[in-house]
């Protein structure tokens, strides 16, 4: 009988524990309902329904309706109810009028306005008891204009509370399971990177090295990526958010992968540079100096200290470098849900490395004029410093 490997998931009972907390939340900030809004949009879009209710929205939008007291209600688009019954946590599923199209017929669907639905779920009452009701709102940042107005008209006597920012410090640090979950992200991350390492030679463009390490990565697991996995090449390299294209590799080139894979929601983030023959002096000049800042930051990392302290450490070594006009973003953010998640420590950021937080150093020098790189590594933090979650070459040679 073929056996199994058991993987890491995140428990039900989990999310029975993220809705507690979220209802505590609504407590201290006087909230009635909190309304947590989601997407399919790269990166951001989401994380809501994903840490509540373990729903991977896709093509409709879809809304976390949370009562102060109670279990939450699933609001969704009428192609994505039975969907979101069957993989998500939350059971009372409700096709949500304001996420139809108009140009789309769903005759056999039940489909609801925000305001019916508040009804059922007690708006009444509590309007009756309260007088105006205060409704928490989480990723409003993604909502559109028309869409944000269709849930004012719905809820017209209402105020509206912006909570995205307190919704992501309860995702800050990590349970055990969440750690499982990660750990075995990076894992999958490491071998999209040995599936780069193979590939890459002259001649082989960057789209074919990419395919390699996505299909080395969905064997290993995945479910998707976080951000577009980043193969880049020669000038290629020098934007931040470089492009994977059909250039092909040359004899002498500077190659930097950029590997997030998505794995149970979560994710993990590698990035590093492979040398192909001889790029030059000025390339690895740079790359040691990126090399020693990352490890002033992995050395200092602890909690109970801020985290752009830990940041500045590598900012400064790359600005004694003569390289610190390069280093465009902030050094140091978590990583969750969302493969850059909040926190992120930069240096106007004051918040503190907490244990069982996540967290990358990502050491960038791009807009350069011979190209760009990053050294980008993931550690846990734990009671008295930290631990790197997986093994893998700062740099290498072909």
């Amino acid at each position: 009988m073929t056996q199994h490997t058991v993987l890491p998931t995140i428990p039900a009972s989990e999310y029975l524990e993220r809705w507690r907390s979220v209802q505590a939340l609504m407590a201290a900030q006087g909230l009635d309902f909190l309304v947590a809004y989601a997407d399919d949009r790269a990166t951001f879009g989401p994380a809501h329904a994903r840490w509540l209710a373990n729903f991977p929205v896709h093509f409709e939008p879809a809304c976390v309706l949370m009562p102060s007291q109670g279990a939450p209600v699933m609001l969704v688009g009428p192609e994505s109810d039975e969907y979101a019954r069957l993989v998500g946590q939350i059971a009372d599923v409700r096709v949500l009028r304001e996420f139809t199209h108009p140009n789309e017929d769903y005759p056999y669907a039940r489909i609801q306005p925000l305001a019916e639905i508040m009804v059922e779920i007690g708006r009444d009452a509590l309007a009756a008891e309260r007088g105006a009701l205060r409704v928490g709102l989480g990723g409003r940042g993604l909502i559109g204009a028309d869409l944000m107005a269709a849930l004012q008209a719905a809820l017209p006597d209402v105020v509206w509370v912006d909570v995205e920012n307190a919704l992501c410090d309860l995702r800050a640090r990590k349970s055990p399971a969440e750690i499982a979950v990660i750990r075995h992200a990076y894992r999958i991350a490491e071998a999209g990177f040995d599936a780069a390492v193979d590939a890459i030679r002259p001649g082989v463009t960057e789209r074919a090295v990419a395919a390699e390490i996505e299909a080395a990565m969905r064997r290993a697991g995945a479910e998707g990526t976080g951000i577009d996995t980043i193969v880049a090449s020669g000038p290629n390299t020098r934007p931040i958010l470089a492009r994977t294209t059909f250039r092909p590799i040359a004899a002498d080139d500077l190659v930097l992968l950029t590997i997030a894979p998505r794995y149970e929601g979560y994710h993990a983030a590698i990035g590093r540079v492979v040398l192909v023959g001889n790029p030059g002096a000025e390339i690895r000049r740079a790359l040691d100096v990126a090399i020693r800042a990352q490890q002033a930051c992995a050395d200092a990392l602890r909690p109970g200290i801020e985290g752009r302290a830990v940041e500045a450490l590598g900012r400064k070594i790359v600005a004694d470098g003569n390289l610190g006009h390069y280093f465009l973003y902030s050094g140091v953010h978590s990583v969750g849900v969302i493969e850059f998640e909040p926190p992120i420590f930069g240096p106007s950021s004051p918040a503190t490395l907490k244990e069982d937080m996540v967290v990358s150093i990502d050491i960038p020098m791009f807009n350069t004029p011979w190209g760009g790189l990053r050294i980008e590594s993931g550690y846990l933090i734990t009671a008295d410093g930290t631990e790197m979650l997986h093994d893998t070459p700062l740099w290498l040679q072909k």
